[in-house]
């Protein structure tokens, strides 16, 4: 009975949790809360196992604990997209791992009633731990290649075999086959294992198959639909091994992925269909090439002046901020403008940077109130009232070419309409591409002026222009 209170008191508190992560004033707190509840579930699971398994769970939650806080104090703001990838990865394995160690002692047991068809309770348990392997692999390698394409270890371009569509379906074939011969037709514990084995294998292979051919601009909707898979391969492993509460934990981290998903792939105009089964971001990407012409630059001092007489500025974020890390001076920057009268607001866009969120945790970090944060459905509608705007690192989520350019890889995307504020300010180290690889035809508008530099020492730069005029 206590056991069971206790499990459920683990469950609301990863709920709240989940519930205040959804705004930034209380995602600390709902942090903690959720913190809390994992911290309960894994003593309450701990009652049930043998000394030896003790001295094993203890060892693993030292040596988990001092890489996490490592990797905590370590991680740079930049690399929390490649750390939350490999996240999900260890969380993939780690499920894959749980339904082998309980897929090898009890297959001969279960095996001993008839093939697993024969009785449900044995054919849920079998298709829990198929789940978990299957899931958790591809999880874990799909995981590795997303982290290597953000770490640019590996192009971010879309790499994809010939007739990728037909290989990844023949491996999804096989899953399935092999899922119905250890369920339906193996009577030997030895062809079992031996059968889920090569699922393990399979999906290892899949999740490079489906991750590769996806493009390095559309990881922020891979990195959700892997923490989606995480999920389910956990719910998987809390089936197979009995624990309700890790299949609440799963449950819940796969169906917000999901969610998370949908509304990443609304923000790009993607299908969530092509995310699952690959190829997404492989488009052609033959359009949106070609040199600058008629770009126009510009001096921190001219912009200032130009800020100086602005009654609305909108700023927007990009990853060029978070590299520099320029939230605080930005911060600055927006009290300077609003001593002098101006209204100042932040477009955001839902992929801005490499993760979903990404700019809003960075702008939080430096204080910046959150009624400030207004999201691109409804700031798109503001641009054309803005004497200026600041484009800070972003590129792709501002590029006209997703309206403009059916032969660009990103139309039909949804952007911020930046171009259609009096003067665009753009803020980048040089003329290079975003990670989709294009031209932004926004650097070649009559309104648009570019102002080179690494975004933080450009807006300190800004800072102190305003504070002497």
């Amino acid at each position: 009975m206590l056991i069971t209170l206790l499990n459920l008191l683990a469950a609301a508190l990863f709920i709240f949790g989940l519930k205040k992560l959804a705004s930034v004033k209380t995602a600390r707190l709902g942090n903690q809360l959720a913190a809390a509840g994992m911290a309960l579930a894994v003593v309450v699971t701990m009652v049930h196992v043998t000394e030896l398994s003790w001295v094993y769970a203890i060892l693993g939650i030292l040596l988990g604990s001092a890489v996490g806080a490592y990797a905590a104090q370590k991680v740079q703001m930049t690399q929390m997209p490649q750390m939350v990838a490999l996240f999900n990865g260890l969380g993939g394995l780690a499920s894959a791992f749980v339904g082998i160690a309980e897929l090898l002692p009890k297959a001969q047991l279960y095996l001993s009633m008839g093939h697993f068809s024969h009785h449900q309770q044995t054919a849920i348990w079998f298709v829990a731990v198929v789940l978990s392997v299957l899931v958790g692999g591809l999880t874990f390698t799909g995981s590795l290649v997303a982290f290597a394409k953000l770490q640019e270890l590996i192009s971010g371009k879309p790499m994809a075999l010939p007739q990728q569509q037909l290989i990844n379906a023949g491996l999804g074939i096989a899953c399935v086959v092999l899922t119905i011969l250890g369920l339906a037709i193996f009577s030997s514990a030895g062809w079992v294992i031996t059968c889920v084995m090569f699922l393990l294998v399979i999906s290892l292979v899949l999740g490079v198959s489906l991750t590769m051919p996806i493009g390095g601009a559309d990881m922020p909707v891979v990195i959700s639909l892997l923490n989606s898979y995480s999920g389910i391969a956990g719910a998987a492993a809390g089936f197979a091994v009995g624990e309700p509460i890790l299949v609440i934990a799963g449950a819940m981290v796969g169906a917000s992925g999901i969610i998370l998903t949908q509304i990443m792939c609304k923000a790009m105009n993607r299908s969530i269909a092509n995310v699952i089964f690959g190829g997404f971001g492989a488009e052609d990407s033959s359009g949106g090439g070609g040199e600058y012409k008629n770009t126009k630059s510009t001096s921190a001092e001219e912009a200032a002046m130009l800020f100086d007489a602005a009654q609305l500025a909108i700023i927007v974020p990009g990853y060029g901020l978070a590299v520099a890390q320029a939230q605080h001076a930005v911060r600055e920057f927006a009290n300077l403008l609003e001593k002098k009268g101006c209204k100042v607001l932040y477009a955001i866009h839902p992929v801005a940077g490499r993760m979903p969120g990404h700019m809003n945790v960075l702008l939080a970090e430096a204080n910046i109130p959150y009624e400030q944060l207004v999201e691109m459905d409804q700031i798109n509608s503001e641009f054309k009232n803005a004497d200026i705007a600041l484009v800070l690192g972003a590129n792709d989520v501002v590029n006209p070419a997703a309206k403009t350019d059916p032969k660009s890889p990103i139309y039909g995307m949804p952007v911020l309409n930046v171009e259609e504020a009096r003067t665009v300010i753009m803020v980048k180290r040089s003329m290079n591409p975003g990670f989709a690889g294009i031209k932004n035809e926004l650097f070649e508008l009559e309104n648009t002026l570019m102002l080179f530099g690494d975004a933080k020492k450009v807006v300190s730069d800004l800072n102190e222009q305003l504070k002497q005029l």
